[in-house]
């Protein structure tokens, strides 16, 4: 691959002329459309991904079958999951998955050993990334562990509202986001809607009163 893409991840122009030649060289442009499975459990890590444009959720599910979502990966951004099977030789424990069509590099995992091997700016590339997103994933388990599920509905809601207050998604998707049962998710929102702050059709919600979910993301 050509070095243009080398600036959208800055510390990765730290590194000198002829690293940058190296996982420039090894590395393939991987383009998927949405709704592809990127990873999943049990597969091995074969390369670093560093996402150029679109989205992957990454998404857990637990053994009695409950999902959550973990994080997303954006563009300029490299997805922990896949660090941390590369570093630690396993296998992944979670899915990824394309919201919106997806443009990444690949660097092969032969690649990123070596160069974690010889290069402390590579090395400082990756640990940065990683601890950043870790303590990115450390505030959804606090939140899931101890935040009121009520204020953490409210608080997506008005995260994933577009401009107009509107969101495209059905119960059993918002509780997939919040790692909670759809029952759940299903009695707070037709709690919402009786208090006036939305409403609801099929798979749409439209936000009526989105200062009124700020008060209580807000406890008050």
């Amino acid at each position: 691959m050509p070095l243009d893409w080398i600036p959208r991840f800055p510390e990765l122009t730290k590194l000198t002329p002829a690293e940058q030649q190296r996982v420039a060289e090894s590395a393939q442009l991987v383009e998927l459309p949405a709704q592809t499975t990127v990873f999943a459990p049990g597969l091995p890590a074969e390369n670093f991904l560093l996402l150029l444009d679109g989205t992957v959720r990454v998404q857990q599910v637990s053994s009695g079958g409950r999902e959550i979502v973990l994080y997303r990966v954006t563009g300029g951004e490299s997805c922990i999951m896949t660090t941390a099977c590369l570093l630690s030789q396993d296998t992944y424990n979670a899915e990824g998955i394309t919201e919106t069509p997806v443009q990444a590099v690949a660097v092969p995992k032969a690649t990123f050993d070596e160069m974690m091997a010889r290069s402390a700016e590579f090395r400082r590339f990756v640990f940065a990334d990683y601890s950043s997103r870790i303590t990115d994933l450390l505030h959804v388990v606090e939140e899931v562990a101890f935040e009121r599920i009520d204020k953490r509905l409210a608080q997506k809601l008005a995260e994933l509202a577009d401009p107009e207050g509107r969101l495209s998604l059905t119960h059993q998707e918002l509780a997939v986001e919040l790692g909670s049962a759809r029952e759940v998710i299903s009695r707070h929102l037709k709690e919402f809607q009786r208090r006036g702050w939305l409403e609801m059709t099929r798979g749409q919600i439209k936000l009526n009163d989105p200062t009124a979910l700020t008060r209580l993301t807000a406890g008050e």
